[in-house]
């Protein structure tokens, strides 16, 4: 009985592993089974003698294919695009489950009577083959077509043709930004710009396309170019694996764009990190890249190349973000459920974005699945989130998606001798993105987003902030070669101060600032190896540099208010991205700026040659409402070039320069709720930076590394810095205070990544110099007597290592370790008696150093089994911030003591923080 139980079971497995296939329906039939290096023939028997599919091949075109992989469900079309993925075979499937495969010559018509090859005419026809050829549901049979772009009557003579088209993703019908389009024609590599459309001029005749992307399969397309034409593509997420697959180009997009300084990361790269108490953090994942740091840990802001956190454009679909972070800066202010991907600019900064110094941080949004209701969230230790996306009708989709946090039970864990164990925190955001195609050619994309934070650490006092923006954007095709994007929006943000324990001194202090924006962007491509952007945009600033009125009756304070800033910030721009060979390429830009500080406001006049205070002023001029006040006109110039040394290596330098005319006053390193904004006016003149960089970048194919180094040089002037004892809340004179400060900064960048295989990640390192001095006209007080100091932010070196381990698809521990010179400090050195009072020498600003900052994070992501057909798929992230629980430190200071001046260290996260959080998407 036990012999027979034995054969039992092993015959059991063996037809379960060798021909285990299944038929689910009659209109699909779906195999399962583990076919372990069999040749082609013994595999085509095992499928027909189990199913109604009956194949017709060349023997001599399947000699040498063996099938090696896994199958669970899966079709048979799925099984052969895999097997011919690297391969000349071809297949076609009919409506009587007959396969015709092929090599080399495309199917897409035949008779199963004897297998014979058709013709090059035996093509499925087009309609309006001018028009842009749409995609079928199969795609199979998409790829299995011969697609007739244009006709005789469209090309120009010369022998080539231009192909447009959109490139989408199959379950969403959202455009796919940033995929690649190739084929053995196509000498450059062509990239998918944000609204999915690409473009590229191809000889008549003939030919293949190959597009791919990152995490979507690999979609190939045959053509026969006649004249200009079109083809839309859509491409399809790669959930199932039947086996492992490695799909590459032979240079990466780093290599390949002119523009350098330019660092992008999606979202699935993002959830692989381990980052603090388990929540995908936008603005900590950026942290990770060269040129990028911040002062110290649950610091809002970052720094980019020596420059100041305000001196960063932070965009969440085209809407700013004035204060990116929630908590204390624990969380970033973007969902990431919300988004698809970053990208940040550091150099390279399209033309179409302008008004600050160090970079651009744009977030691209998600707008929504086209095809069904969808979810998903997740539950952590201090948040939790929702969303819920998917089709209102036939042409509009909607994303919405909201988030917050129960965090007063860790403040109440925290030692009453720090104050803030009764301390109380909250914050939320909400998310709205919406999609409707008119028609198509016309589109309408909405964003909409609200936040709000509150926190207080003694009772007398609360602290709150909040965003909010609206954005409305039209994208319109008018051709193949020329199209539209015009956005309207509005951004607003506001903090506010409450004290009311006592009634003699309670208050209500509070700012914001709301700007109304306009753009619209053309992209035109008609001309040969020439890509043109050009258009306009203009903001309008209202400012409230901030008020202060009594918080009940009983208040003595009086009422005080700044006097409203407004301004009109508009620009024109241009940009041609010129190709003068296969292997040299130019980006040419330029920015035109106009800014004009209105009315109403008075404005002191002051002696000449004299420092700016109460006793030299002379006079006071008013102006009305609208008035112009003060104009400043000025370019920016953006102008790059790439030199390809092979196909897996460039050169790249360039030249940007830019135009800032908001300037946050702080006299903190990182930004802060009580930091208010200020406009440039008469004296407060715009910030003007200029910036030089070179770089070397290269792929290696064989093991897949990417690497690249480069250099910098930056000038900054007009900057803001402050006399000792400056008044900076509630001053209708801020020009008194102020010293205007130039600065410089330089350094080299590195870095080294592998994206490909089950261990990869990357290692990056930064050296560079941050310095400022006040300017040689000012007059009066000079800090350090004049010469450079290093500012705020000025770290030397910084390195920092990301790994990731695939152990299998559904466990993955990831590890973190960041390494940073500690930030300038001044600190008092001496003391002395003065009229028999003691008084603290101070050392020159920033004359030392806090210790050098070093933290390690580890986490693992276990993710459900990847069953299509499931209730939700869900994953749970557990791991631990700063793993070996070093106290690094955050700032230091002093204060007296019985008498005594003594000095204290803050370390925000001084032992180890494990984190878990579940997520679901459904």
């Amino acid at each position: 009985m036990k012999n027979i139980l034995k054969i039992s079971f092993v015959l059991f497995l063996w037809l379960m592993c060798q021909y285990s296939i299944m038929a689910q329906s009659e209109n699909r039939e779906l195999i399962s089974g583990l076919f372990l290096g069999i040749s082609f023939e013994r595999f085509v028997a095992q499928v027909e003698s189990n199913t109604s599919y009956r194949f017709y091949y060349k023997s001599q075109d399947i000699l040498e294919l063996r099938v090696n992989m896994s199958a669970e469900n899966n079709s048979l079309s799925d099984i052969l695009s895999t097997l011919f993925s690297n391969t000349e075979l071809k297949f076609f499937i009919d409506d009587n489950q007959n396969v015709y495969i092929t090599k080399g010559v495309l199917v897409n018509n035949t008779v199963h009577q004897g297998f014979k090859i058709p013709s090059e005419n035996q093509n499925i026809p087009l309609e309006g083959q001018a028009e842009i050829a749409q995609q079928t549901e199969s795609t199979t049979l998409d790829r299995n077509t011969l697609w007739e772009i244009g006709s005789t009557e469209t090309h120009d003579g010369s022998g080539y043709a231009t192909l447009s088209g959109v490139i989408q993703a199959k379950s969403t019908r959202e455009p796919i930004s940033g995929a690649l389009v190739t084929g053995p024609q196509i000498s450059d590599r062509i990239v998918s710009d944000q609204n999915g459309k690409f473009s590229v001029r191809l000889p008549l005749g003939r030919q293949s396309l190959v597009v791919q992307g990152f995490g979507l399969g690999q979609e190939r397309r045959s053509i026969n170019v006649m004249g200009d034409g079109g083809l839309n593509i859509t491409m399809e997420e790669d959930f199932i694996s039947l086996g492992e697959v490695t799909v590459s180009s032979n240079r990466p997009i780093n290599v390949e764009k002119v523009q350098m300084g330019v660092e992008t990361m999606d979202i699935s790269t993002m959830k692989k990190m381990p980052l603090l108490l388990g929540e995908v953090d936008v603005i900590r994942s950026i942290l990770t890249l060269p040129g990028v740091n911040t002062v110290g840990e649950a610091s809002v802001g970052f720094n980019v190349r020596g420059g100041a956190a305000d001196q960063n454009l932070i965009l969440y679909n085209e809407a700013t973000i004035f204060n990116p972070s929630h908590l204390f800066g624990f969380f970033s202010a973007f969902n990431p459920d919300m988004v698809n991907g970053v990208d940040l600019y550091k150099t390279g900064i399209p033309i179409q974005y302008g008004g600050r110094l160090s970079s651009v941080l744009d977030v691209e949004g998600k707008y929504g699945n086209a095809e069904s209701i969808q979810g998903g969230g997740g539950i952590g230790l201090l948040a939790s989130r929702l969303n819920l996306e998917g089709p209102i009708g036939k042409n509009t989709t909607f994303n919405i998606g909201g988030r917050t946090t129960y965090s007063n039970w860790l403040l109440s864990l925290l030692d009453e001798t720090t104050g803030f164990n009764n301390g109380r925190a909250s914050f939320y955001d909400i998310n709205l993105n919406l999609s409707h195609q008119i028609d198509g050619r016309n589109k309408l994309l909405f964003t909409g987003y609200l936040s709000g934070d509150s926190f207080r650490f003694e009772r007398d006092t609360t602290f709150s902030y909040s965003n909010r923006n609206l954005n409305l954007s039209w994208i319109r095709e008018q051709s193949d070669e020329l199209s539209f994007k015009t956005t309207i929006g509005y951004d607003g943000y506001e903090f506010n101060i409450i004290s009311d324990l006592n009634p003699s001194n309670s208050f209500d202090f509070g700012f914001d600032i709301n700007q109304f924006h306009f753009k619209s962007l053309a992209n035109y491509t008609a001309i040969p190896n020439h890509k043109l952007n050009f258009g306009v945009s203009s903001i309008l600033f209202s400012l409230n540099p901030g008020t202060i009125s009594p918080k009940g009756t009983g208040s003595l304070i009086l009422d005080q208010r700044v006097d409203t800033e407004r301004a009109l910030e508009s620009a024109i721009f241009i940009n041609d991205e010129w190709e003068l060979s296969d292997r040299f390429s130019l980006s040419l830009g330029a920015r035109l700026m106009f800014y004009q500080f209105l009315g109403p406001t008075d404005v002191d006049i002051y002696q000449e040659g004299t420092i700016r205070t109460a006793e030299t002023v002379v006079e006071t001029i008013s102006y009305s409402s609208n008035e112009i006040v003060q104009p400043y006109f000025g370019p920016e110039f953006r102008i790059f070039g790439r030199y390809l040394l092979n196909e897996n290596s460039s050169i790249k330098a360039g030249f940007s320069s830019s135009r800032q005319h908001l300037h946050m006053v702080t006299n903190t390193s990182a930004i802060a709720p009580t930091d208010t904004w200020k406009l440039s006016d008469r004296y407060v003149r715009p910030q003007i930076g200029n910036q030089v960089s070179a770089g070397y970048f290269t792929f290696i194919p064989s093991r897949f590394l990417e690497a690249s180094f480069e250099v910098f040089y930056r000038t900054m002037d007009n900057l803001l810095d402050y006399r000792s004892g400056a008044t900076l809340i509630l001053n209708n004179a801020i020009e008194r205070d102020i010293l205007r400060t130039e600065g410089q900064a330089y350094g080299i960048e590195v870095l080294l990544k592998k994206n490909v295989g089950r261990l990869n990640g990357w290692l990056s390192y930064t050296y560079s110099r941050s310095l400022l001095r006040t300017s040689p006209d000012e007059l009066g007080q000079k800090i350090n007597m004049g010469r450079f100091y290093p500012s705020n932010f000025d770290q030397p070196h910084d390195v920092f290592l990301v790994l990731n381990y695939e152990i299998t698809k559904r466990v993955m521990p990831a590890i973190t370790a960041n390494y940073s010179t500690g930030r300038p400090i001044t600190l008092p050195i001496a003391k002395y008696d003065y009229l028999g009072v003691e008084r603290v020498f101070y050392s020159d600003r920033n004359d030392f150093r806090i210790p050098d900052f070093f933290r390690i994070d580890a986490s693992v992501n276990f993710e459900g089994n990847h069953k299509i057909e499931k209730l939700a798929h869900t994953s749970w992230s557990l791991g631990v911030y700063n793993l070996l629980g070093r106290s690094n430190p955050y700032s230091a200071y002093f204060t007296p003591i019985n008498g005594t001046l003594q000095g204290f260290q803050l370390s925000i996260f001084a032992r180890p923080i494990p984190f878990i959080t579940y997520n679901f998407r459904f």
